[in-house]
């Protein structure tokens, strides 16, 4: 499966960024789509709209987390791996898009918490789509590479 492409659907068939990330993995993470869909729901926009860390960023950890994380108090070796892979994931997607910060990729404030509609003339603005489609594919990559 293409992540990186259902990603890109997903976010075009509305959900939000961070959204499509996680639901693109939802099998993998033994998620029903609309639990990871749920998941997922107040990181879009950069953390609900405030443009904070990008939403695609923020759906990529959520499938790491879930896939590699820890679960065990005190457990410093496997946090200090898991942070070690989030900072390998942050900073290849911050190569590619120079930033892992909404407004930066954006090149804008926080926006309205009242947005008008989707459109597509809307997204041809801005490169949300491509943010998502980068991180899955990242993320895929990354589950290549490290199997569990």
């Amino acid at each position: 499966m293409d992540h990186g492409m259902k990603a890109a659907e997903l976010f075009l068939s509305g959900y939000n960024c961070a959204q499509a990330v996680a639901v693109a993995f939802h099998e993998e993470m033994g998620l029903t789509e609309s639990q990871a869909a749920r998941m997922a729901s107040a990181f879009g926009g950069g953390m609900g709209r405030m443009r904070e860390v990008c939403g695609a960023v923020s759906g990529m950890l959520m499938v790491l987390s879930s896939l590699y994380g820890y679960d065990t108090p005190g457990d410093d070796i496997s946090k200090k791996r898991l942070y070690t892979q989030v900072q390998e994931l942050a900073g290849a997607f911050r190569e590619e898009n120079g930033s892992i910060i909404c407004r930066e990729i954006l090149k804008n404030p926080p926006s309205d918490p009242n947005p008008t509609p989707r459109t597509a003339e809307f997204y041809a603005k801005r490169p949300c789509a491509k943010m998502v489609m980068t991180a899955a594919r990242l993320m895929e990559r990354f589950m290549e590479e490290h199997p569990r």
